[in-house]
């Protein structure tokens, strides 16, 4: 069968769609990527993944840009006559979705990795972001959700026409997360951050945007005696809203300057996850982060937002801490509680370790996804 895999930005398809690739070569279908053209584009082709490349925008209202997409979109299905569609990422998997089906491809496939609507946006902008779901669910055939409460509410809402829906979970490879194996790995991380051996280390991983929770973390860091590690970027395509002034804030704060560490994006996320203590991500929506996953690979207690994905990851008082979202004073209050609490931090990290290699290990999520499409 030949597949095309469709996402928008070269950073999706680098760090999230790979796996899953590799997962369908190797049950011997022939594979095509499509995303925005980019750095990390070059060096998923380094892989041996043959990547065609399509002008997509992450700005919803970007028209004529849409529009130029979806005519090479349109001219690449022509050509290469795919027999699957899979389309990742709201943007793209609306233009690949119409591209698909006006090519006349048997099969299209969504995953949503996170709806964007959530309860607590206005009523007039949510209902106009689940028509935008709706709409392209008129022509597809099945719908993959990461979250089991996703998959609840694509059927309610009827985002898939042909009702064929499915949570197929999230996951990462054991082999790269998991707990250090000696604490001499574990110091010399630290030593290259110039970070104490005996201070408390908590770390963030994310975009450096404003949904990701970081003016509450920021704030709640000011009552929290610990470091912080911040390990992210904000992306070239992003649209969401910037955390610039935030971070001039705490640059500019005597205490919060020498307590918070931005490490920019990183290559080495699992060494630095194993010479951290606690991991946070107090996002106000998700989908089902992964970040949190490969934090509870690592053995590491986590204190989210309660909010979908993440609820579903942490379970509350187990293997982890969930606190309400946009709640800085909460927020420091769960940190403070497992910086005080060694033994708790890791009975928890130890909880989280196991419902993680028995719920979210990456070859399980893979091998899901491949046997509910019958490939």
């Amino acid at each position: 069968m030949k597949i095309l895999q469709l996402c928008a930005v070269d950073f999706t398809l680098y760090h999230f769609l790979v796996p899953l690739v590799r997962g369908m070569t190797a049950a011997g279908h022939e594979v095509v990527a499509v995303c925005a053209d980019g750095p990390l584009a070059a060096q998923v082709r380094a892989q041996g993944i043959r990547v065609e490349t399509v002008p997509f925008s992450r700005d919803m209202f970007a028209f004529r840009r849409h529009l130029r997409a979806y005519r090479e979109l349109s001219g690449l299905l022509r050509r290469e006559r795919f027999d699957l569609v899979h389309v990742h990422t709201p943007v793209a998997a609306m233009i690949g979705r119409l591209a698909a089906w006006r090519a006349g491809v048997r099969r299209i496939v969504y995953t949503a990795h996170g709806f964007y609507f959530h309860e607590r946006m206005p009523a007039p902008k949510r209902w106009i972001h689940i028509a935008l779901e709706w709409l392209p669910g008129r022509v597809t055939d099945v719908l993959f959700t990461q979250a089991e409460e996703d998959a609840a509410t694509a059927r309610r809402l009827g985002l898939c026409a042909a009702g064929v829906v499915a949570a197929i979970g999230n996951g990462v490879s054991p082999e790269r997360f998991h707990p250090a194996s000696t604490p001499a790995a574990r110091l010399a991380t630290r030593r290259a951050l110039d970070t104490p051996k005996e201070a408390c280390v908590i770390v963030v991983i994310g975009r450096l945007v404003v949904e990701k929770g970081y003016r509450e973390l920021f704030a709640a860091m000011a009552s929290v005696d610990a470091v912080l590690w911040v390990v992210g970027e904000r992306l070239v395509s992003d649209h969401a809203q910037d955390i610039g002034p935030a971070i001039e804030a705490v640059r500019a704060d005597p205490t919060l300057s020498r307590r918070i560490r931005f490490l920019g994006q990183r290559t080495d996320v699992p060494e630095i996850l194993r010479a951290a203590d606690i991991f946070t991500l107090p996002s106000h929506r998700e989908g089902m982060p992964r970040s949190i996953i490969e934090a509870m690979m690592t053995g590491l207690a986590v204190v989210a937002t309660d909010i979908r994905g993440s609820r579903e990851e942490v379970l509350d008082e187990d293997t982890g801490l969930l606190v309400p979202v946009m709640a800085p004073a909460a927020l420091a209050r769960a940190l403070n509680r497992l910086i005080e609490a060694p033994e708790l931090r890791r009975a928890m990290g130890a909880a989280g370790l196991a419902r993680a290699r028995a719920l979210y290990d990456e070859s399980n999520v893979i091998a899901r996804q491949i046997t509910l499409l019958g490939l």
